[in-house]
């Protein structure tokens, strides 16, 4: 059986949880919040203020599988509720979500102590919380599964130093600059304890030829799922063609120049009225004043619920996604599943999931000439959306979230079996 990490219960790592559960690999999970209808944390989360604790829900049938430690979680969230951050320690205390990780990573350490190993055979975490787990397992000959969700960050400074020179007034909201010695190395001794490395795309496996030495795990591309596609997906009418008004551009994501921002506002602008973007994310800095003027010119959405993104969604005609540098993309898989044709890059998931010019389109990261060309191309043949839209729907329902988990789950049986 299979000890499980993850600080947020996010959905790639729910489903690993359901799948291992099923498959009977799973000994425990380990997380923040833990959400169940009827406990106290339920009541909360049905409270003014509270309503983002829904989103840590799980299962009732789930819940002899999970040990949380929510104490750090809370008390951040309940004094940001109340106005009163500044009661809140500064550096190196924040109770942040790495902080977080961080506590529950010792916390399995000292319960892999006390672990059965005829009974517990690994542990299966993810980065930024799996160091401490990983010394103490190894130290019992346990195997150490390592999930690394975005590229290497090696790969993340030597992709993006040349971008952040050449794109100066961006530079500020790379903050990948930013980490600390101290978590880089890390991130590092993470990667040299893992006996196998799982990640959800080829671009993310490439990222790791720039570890400085030769890694000793096996490396396991296994693309994410796709959500469900809906009714009104299904439904939805692509009329663009016959009517006269702008074609409708979205993105959904950080408003970082990680995700190639600069390169899409140069894009659109080159169209006019032609098209129409509307832009969903917050600010990574309130100081990039080519950002500023950008948002101005087009629709701007700080935030909004999942469930309204997907609708907006719907209600756009093309998704752009021209990442810079990108684990995955969930939104990509989203935007497809409700019928919207993707154009994102090639240092994302699309390579692994889109086939281009067939359920969407691929193009150079950092090229707004790229953007410009297929965007070009659908108002020649606005006709094709359709199309686009449809086949986009297809490869999502052809890859639901259970096929991740369950593939994954079948490498790691393989693993154990040997």
């Amino acid at each position: 059986m299979i000890l499980l990490s993850h600080p947020t219960g996010n959905q790639n790592s729910r489903a690993v949880l359901e799948a291992f559960a099923q498959e009977q690999l799973l000994h425990k999970f380990h997380t923040s919040l833990a959400v169940f209808e009827g406990d106290m944390l339920g009541k909360l989360a049905q409270q003014k203020g509270f309503a983002s604790l829904q989103r840590r829900q799980f299962d009732n049938s789930l819940k002899g599988y999970i040990k949380s430690y929510p104490q750090l979680e809370l008390l951040q969230r309940i004094v940001t509720n109340l106005n009163l951050s500044w009661l809140l320690p500064h550096e190196g205390a924040s109770y942040s979500m790495y902080d977080t990780a961080q506590y529950i990573d010792q916390k399995i350490a000292k319960r892999i102590t006390k672990i059965n190993t005829k009974q517990v055979r690994a542990v299966y975490a993810y980065e930024d919380m799996a160091q401490r787990a990983f010394e103490h397992a190894k130290a019992k000959q346990m195997t150490c599964f390592y999930d690394l969700p975005i590229a290497y960050w090696r790969a993340y400074r030597h992709l993006l130093e040349e971008e952040k020179n050449k794109q100066a007034d961006w530079g500020m909201t790379l903050t990948g600059f930013q980490n600390s010695e101290q978590k880089i190395a890390q991130k590092d001794k993470e990667l040299e304890l893992a006996d196998h490395i799982f990640v959800a795309s080829q671009f993310t496996a490439n990222s790791l030829t720039y570890f400085p030495k030769p890694l000793s795990a096996q490396v396991h591309i296994v693309p994410y799922g796709f959500p469900q596609v809906s009714e009104a997906a299904k439904a939805r009418v692509y009329d663009f063609h016959k009517t006269k008004r702008p074609l409708r551009l979205l993105f959904v994501g950080g408003l970082s120049q990680r995700k190639g921002l600069s390169y899409l506002f140069e894009a659109v602008e080159h169209f006019g009225d032609k098209v129409e973007l509307t832009v969903v994310g917050r600010k990574i800095s309130e100081d990039c004043q080519p950002l500023n003027t950008a948002l101005k010119r087009h629709t701007w959405i700080p935030t909004l619920p999942h469930e309204q993104v997907l609708a907006l969604m719907q209600e756009n005609d093309v998704f752009l996604f021209p990442s810079l540098f990108e684990g995955f993309g969930l939104v990509i898989t989203e935007a497809m599943s409700q019928g919207t044709p993707v154009i994102a890059t090639e240092r994302t998931a699309a390579p692994d999931i889109i086939t281009d010019g067939k359920d969407g389109y691929l193009v150079k990261a950092a090229s707004s000439a790229d953007l410009i060309e297929k965007m070009e191309a659908i108002l020649r043949h606005p006709e094709r959306l359709e199309e686009l839209g449809k086949e986009a729907m297809k490869t999502a329902a052809a890859r639901p979230w259970t096929m991740y988990g369950k593939e994954l789950s079948e490498v790691i049986k393989q693993i154990l079996a040997k």
